[in-house]
């Protein structure tokens, strides 16, 4: 499976938070789409990661090792 740019952004962007932390919000304040999110997780390169109990409906994910492999590869 190949990830789609979406996915790319979305993924990268944990590669330089604490705990590879993936951002419920993209580069212009709009919330990532829950199908990026869910294909990502379904593809093993994001997994879920703390639950937000102010906000239970936002999926709060870290990035995994296949999704910074996947990265590496990608470049």
């Amino acid at each position: 499976m190949r990830p789609t740019p979406t996915q790319i952004r979305w993924l990268s962007r944990g590669l330089d938070q604490p705990g590879g932390k993936l951002p419920i919000f993209n580069e212009n304040g709009q919330q990532i789409g829950n199908r990026t999110i869910q294909a990502c997780i379904k593809a093993g390169w994001a997994e879920p990661w703390k639950h937000n109990p102010i906000k239970p409906n936002w999926l709060v994910c870290k990035i995994t090792p296949a999704g910074i492999k996947l990265l590496k590869e990608e470049k």
